[in-house]
């Protein structure tokens, strides 16, 4: 096995590029250690060249395999790994998002970079990753402009940064800021962040923290291919033949800025040209076999005018102003009674609907997955992308990674303003519908999902908002400065645009942020910008709707579960399940409630409707709880003894005490079975407890008629109340009973 190593210090701890004969059929391969976590990276492009496509075909897949962290999971049938989990998907988006804008775009060889988590630790694979994808490409010979590096900067309340935190560091959102940034060059190519409220300028210095720790990577990057990097594949960019581009110069240059700059916000006018381009490139035999090149070659010259418009002459495609919200709506509950909270959110041509549904700590999601094994999810928010909202038509069903990758960016967003289960015990979930787009439909669901929690009554912390921004930026920045940063992009501006910059927050501060270019990278300044009219959007945005509905609704949905919540002390939760899950279960059959959830700390939530709950508590209520001598209880007979007979008061398998033959009457009597029958009702108060724990009842202490109804005679030859001399099993002692030596 050929071996070869590099190592570089990141954030105190050891980062090692390994290279070996070991995926040697790959383009190019590396195993990347962090800490106790490595991942294999392998990169491959076919010798193929796809013409029946006109875009980049790139797959990135992230693997994960239990065995990393030693454990054997999956069903009692299947124990090997089944499709992606979500979180494998979000993972796999990172490393895409980081790698894709640096590929030369008129690429059609299929490429197809792999990410094997192979062991982990306590650092995140993520970051890892990306810098394993981009080793793993540089050092191959497929076509790419990298290196570029990735790292996580967290910080903690007035703390200092934590560069690559771990997970104990991350977990349960223990950071007040979580950013996850890459790029090259003191710029930056992706970002996702989840924060608590976390101020901009706090952010931005993150950003530049970020950009400073790459630099070290970078280096270390560019040495190992330098040394060992193979030189680079030539695939030149198809040229077209000069009729076409004349054909295009003489009779549709002149009408692309009227159909780019319509003051529409769509799309709609540019598709229309663009498809009467390539069928006046059809029409013409020698043209002909180059339809699909020149569908492209539009697309590029409608991406240029965009952003010529916007550097030079300050336009917009719908002329609003560089930093103009599109007109506003906003709908809290009205759809339907059924629904537990609804909202409705309109931003120009893109409209949102999403449905609140509560319930019980029962339906809590179960996480089994590398990183989390068994973990309850309580919070979750669904996005769907039905192809009628963007006006075409397509398959329906089943998941994409954008739809995963969208929902999960709203549900960061949302999170932090969730009240804990201590305050709601609900388990929660959104699904956002996005019903027509028209631009940043994962910000649309997160303003939707904030009137929907407020309309169903949850008692959210504060409501959240979300912008996307945009950024037209010169070929020539480097040399001339220009750039416009664009507020709310829409339509054109989101497809032929340079950033797509999508932040979310409450009045108090940034929740989540998630970022893509199609540049190299984008400086820091930029962003810090982009921050700031982020903002000032937001606060418009949350304006409308507090002004739509100002604060959680004081109560529920009637339509939701009622949930109660009580605890036992952990010694008793055994008695409250009962052998075999008896107990509980008899209890939910009794009272009718949907569902007892019981936690390892004694915390009970019931769920149910019209009063089960409060039921099932009273029920678990009387299984633990504790006698006191002089308590009196209506109990039932239910076996008889000689000496006396035993009587249920509860429903604890310790609720059942004897009512000894000589506590039935103020005199003696021959036979229990005289005075009571199983199955009888009878009053009794608890006499003593004895030092086991057992009880011992007596009727005529509480209940000095009842010899008199029940016609009872003193037994013959004997006056008074007796004793336990008649007893011919024992003794009596101390409450209890036992044989005579």
């Amino acid at each position: 096995m050929k071996t070869k190593s590099f190592s570089c210090d990141v954030g105190g701890k050891t980062l090692t590029a390994e290279f070996t004969d070991l995926a040697e059929q790959a383009n190019g391969s590396v195993i990347m250690r962090y800490g106790g976590t490595a991942v294999l990276a392998t990169a491959v492009m076919s010798s193929r060249t796809r013409e029946d496509i006109d875009y980049f075909p790139l797959t990135v897949d992230y693997e994960e395999r239990f065995y990393a962290a030693g454990q054997i999971l999956g069903s009692r049938f299947v124990r090997r790994e089944g499709r992606p989990s979500e979180g494998a998907i979000l993972s796999g988006r990172v490393v895409d998002r980081t790698i894709r804008p640096l590929f030369p775009s008129h690429i059609r060889n299929e490429v197809q970079v792999i990410i094997t988590v192979l062991a982990l630790d306590e650092e995140d694979p993520d970051t890892i990753a990306v810098n394993a994808a981009s080793l793993a490409l540089a050092t191959s010979d497929i076509p790419w402009k990298g290196p570029v590096a990735a790292v996580r900067i967290g910080k903690k309340g007035q703390g200092g940064f934590i560069v690559n935190p771990t997970y104990a560091e991350r977990a349960e959102r223990q950071l007040d800021l979580d950013i996850l940034a890459c790029g090259k060059d003191d710029t930056i190519n992706m970002i996702e962040v989840a924060a608590r409220e976390a101020s901009e300028a706090d952010i931005a210095e993150g950003f530049a923290r970020a950009a400073r720790e790459h630099r070290a990577i970078l280096e270390f990057q560019a040495a190992i291919v330098k040394e060992i990097g193979r030189e680079k594949r030539s695939i030149p960019e198809p040229e077209l033949p000069t009729e076409l581009t004349k054909l295009y110069a003489e009779e549709f240059a002149p009408r692309l800025t009227e159909a780019v700059f319509c003051g529409v916000a769509g799309k709609k006018e540019i598709y229309a040209l663009q498809h009467e381009f390539v069928d006046r490139i059809s029409s013409v035999e020698t043209l002909a076999p180059y339809a699909k090149a020149a569908a492209r070659f539009f697309d590029d010259r409608a991406d240029e005018e965009l952003h010529r418009g916007a550097v030079e002459d300050g336009k917009r495609p719908d002329n609003r102003a560089f930093d103009e919200v599109r007109p506003l709506f906003t709908k809290a509950g009205g759809m339907s009674p059924v629904l537990h909270g609804s909202g409705i959110f309109y931003r120009g041509g893109t409209h949102v609907f999403t449905a609140l549904t509560l319930g019980g700590p029962g339906d809590s999601q179960v996480v089994d997955s590398m990183e989390e094994h068994d973990v309850k999810k309580r919070f979750m928010h669904h996005y769907n992308f039905p192809p009628f909202s963007g006006g075409e038509t397509g398959r329906m069903g089943g998941l994409n990674r954008r739809m995963i990758g969208h929902g999960a960016l709203a549900e960061k967003a949302l999170e932090v303003v969730i009240p804990p289960k201590e305050k709601f015990p609900y388990t929660i979930r959104l699904v956002s519908e996005c019903f027509a787009s028209n631009g940043s439909t994962s910000m649309g669901s997160v303003c939707a999902s904030t009137l929907a929690l407020m309309d169903g009554g949850v008692p959210i912390t504060a409501p959240v908002a979300g912008i996307a921004m945009g950024l037209m930026m010169s070929p020539g920045f480097a040399r001339d400065k220009k750039y416009r940063v664009l507020t709310d992009i829409q339509g054109p501006e989101d497809s032929h645009g340079d950033m797509d910059f999508k932040v979310a927050g409450t009045r108090a501060g940034v929740t989540a942020i998630q970022m893509d270019i199609k540049l190299d990278g984008v400086p820091v300044p930029i962003l810090v910008e982009a921050l700031e009219s982020a903002r000032k959007a937001r606060l418009q945005i949350l304006d409308l709707i507090e002004s739509e509905i100002a604060a959680p609704r004081p109560h529920i949905s009637p339509r939701a579960p009622e949930i109660v919540t009580m605890s036992v002390r952990p010694d008793q939760i055994g008695l409250v399940i009962g052998g075999g899950g008896k107990t509980i279960n008899g209890i939910k059959e009794t009272s009718g409630a949907d569902d007892i959830t019981i936690e390892d700390d004694g915390s009970i939530f019931i769920t149910g409707k019209n009063g089960t709950a409060e039921k099932a508590r009273g029920m678990i209520e009387a299984v633990v709880k504790e006698y006191k001598p002089g308590e009196v209880y209506d109990g039932e007979v239910t076996r008889m003894m000689d000496f006396g007979a035993f009587v249920r008061i509860g429903p604890g398998k310790d609720a059942e005490g004897l009512v000894h033959v000589s506590e039935v009457a103020p005199f003696r009597i021959d036979k229990i079975g005289d005075a009571l029958a199983v199955g009888e009702k009878v009053r009794v108060m608890i006499k003593e407890i004895d030092e086991r724990g057992r009880l011992n009842l007596s009727i005529k202490a509480i209940d000095p008629d009842f010899a008199a109804r029940k016609n009872l005679k003193p037994s013959e030859g004997r006056s008074g109340n007796g004793g336990a001399g008649g007893n011919p099993y024992g003794q009596r002692h101390s409450g209890g009973y036992r044989p005579r030596s």
